[in-house]
């Protein structure tokens, strides 16, 4: 999944960014408030990590910023101001966590899990993109009004990829997604094959676009 990291401090943003990669996390950093603009015009995120103090402006800023143009991703904000009034202040203002600095990065990493599987929880049973209509409840999928039969695993693929619509999510992310079993997880044919099969399935080949040596994603418009 990509995460935007909005720090600017280097070391510190490097870091963190090394630390999200290890997890099989895409993370970009945005090293100010105007970069993190263009960033976020430019690109979708499964979840936001902000800094409060920017070098060239406030964080709070931003994250208002954000949240008036109606973008909900999950937003954690990272700072040193550690007072119940600033704590308050951030989550009034649309973050969804705090997280005082310095932080444990295994603490960091849980919320972030927990973030992220709210935000798929809140998440719309009934998804469409371009002609493909996906209900979740029911486990159907229609393509111009017809319905096609999917296997569980290609429901199951195509499901997080319209739950992430534009985000590159990578093979093994999607290999994790369904299966249970460490080698089935390291076979990233086995995810190939399902997406060729959806693909078909789906009389659309630029549905799912291949990102060169890092997975796949969908887009919100062919």
């Amino acid at each position: 999944m990509n995460v935007l990291i909005i720090e600017d401090d280097t070391l510190t943003a490097k870091q963190l960014q090394k630390l999200l990669k290890n997890e099989k996390y895409a993370a970009d950093i945005a090293f100010g408030y105007n970069e993190a603009k263009e960033y976020i015009d430019k690109n979708s995120y499964a979840i936001i990590l902000l800094d409060w103090n920017l070098g060239d402006g406030d964080g709070l800023e931003l994250l208002k910023e954000i949240r008036d143009t109606q973008i909900d991703v999950p937003i954690l904000m990272l700072s040193a101001n550690s007072e119940i009034d600033d704590r308050v202040k951030v989550l009034d203002s649309g973050a969804d966590d705090y997280l005082c600095k310095p932080y444990s990065n295994i603490e960091l990493l849980a919320r972030m899990r927990v973030l992220l599987r709210k935000d798929a929880k809140e998440k719309s049973a009934t998804i469409q993109v371009q002609n493909v209509l996906l209900e979740s409840a029911t486990h159907q999928v229609f393509v111009s009004g017809e319905e096609v039969s999917l296997t569980s695993a290609e429901f199951d693929l195509l499901e997080l990829f319209m739950q992430n619509q534009n985000i590159v999510l990578t093979r093994y992310q999607l290999s994790e997604h369904i299966n249970k079993d460490n080698y089935a997880i390291k076979q990233s044919n086995v995810v190939d094959v399902h997406i060729k099969n959806l693909r078909k399935k789906l009389a659309n080949k630029n549905f799912i676009v291949n990102i060169r040596g890092v997975g796949y994603k969908i887009n919100k418009s062919s």
